[in-house]
């Protein structure tokens, strides 16, 4: 939530969308405040697009988002990147709901640090998952058995996100006291979409 108030100081007045939000901290502030902040979680057997029955939140894959072009002017991920099992085409779809000058802030443990990212878990032609380490699983706040890790990432997750949506990235470290923050994998990134179209070469 720093770095939105840091980066964005207009966040309140903002169309912002939040995959996976969680039950403190920014997510709580963000729906408090934001009167355009919306959320969805991935119900992998519920329609997308759709609000299941006995749910809390729009049902939204990050590789198939079902908003229109331009919906958004930050598109908030806390935790989520690791667990993806195609990020290229997450990124891409995250920089397509985007609005032109908007941005993707998130943050994602940055374990390999300045070594190649390196590719846990994918799927294979037939959509299987495939490990390609020990599987590892984090907290899963719609699935008590945890969510499968799928890329331990470095510092080189700019140049992915790039290669797949055009969007550059800033990686932000914040050792803050004053805020209580000092630790590993504290590190948010910031993805921004151009705010005007490249022009023809």
């Amino acid at each position: 939530m720093l770095s939105i108030e840091r980066f964005f100081p207009a966040w309140e007045r903002l169309a912002i969308h939040e995959s996976s939000p969680v039950v403190r901290g920014a997510s709580v502030k963000l729906a408090r405040r934001c009167a355009g902040y919306s959320a969805s979680q991935y119900y992998p057997d519920a329609p997308l697009g759709t609000v299941p029955t006995g749910k809390s939140f729009r049902n939204e894959n990050l590789e198939k988002l079902t908003f229109p072009d331009g919906a958004f002017d930050l598109f908030v991920t806390q935790d989520v990147v690791e667990h993806l099992l195609d990020p290229p085409r997450a990124f891409a779809e995250i920089a397509r709901v985007l609005r032109p000058g908007g941005a993707h802030v998130f943050s994602v443990p940055l374990v390999s640090k300045e070594r190649p990212s390196r590719i846990a878990a994918d799927r294979d032609a037939t959509g299987a998952v495939v490990h390609h380490l020990p599987p590892e699983y984090h907290g899963n706040p719609v699935d008590g058995s945890g969510a499968l890790v799928t890329r331990h990432w470095g510092f080189d997750i700019c140049d992915h996100i790039y290669a797949a949506s055009g969007l550059t990235t800033t990686i932000v470290h914040i050792d803050d006291l004053s805020h209580g923050i000092r630790a590993e994998y504290v590190e948010i990134l910031i993805s921004r979409k151009p705010a005007h179209a490249a022009a023809p070469a």
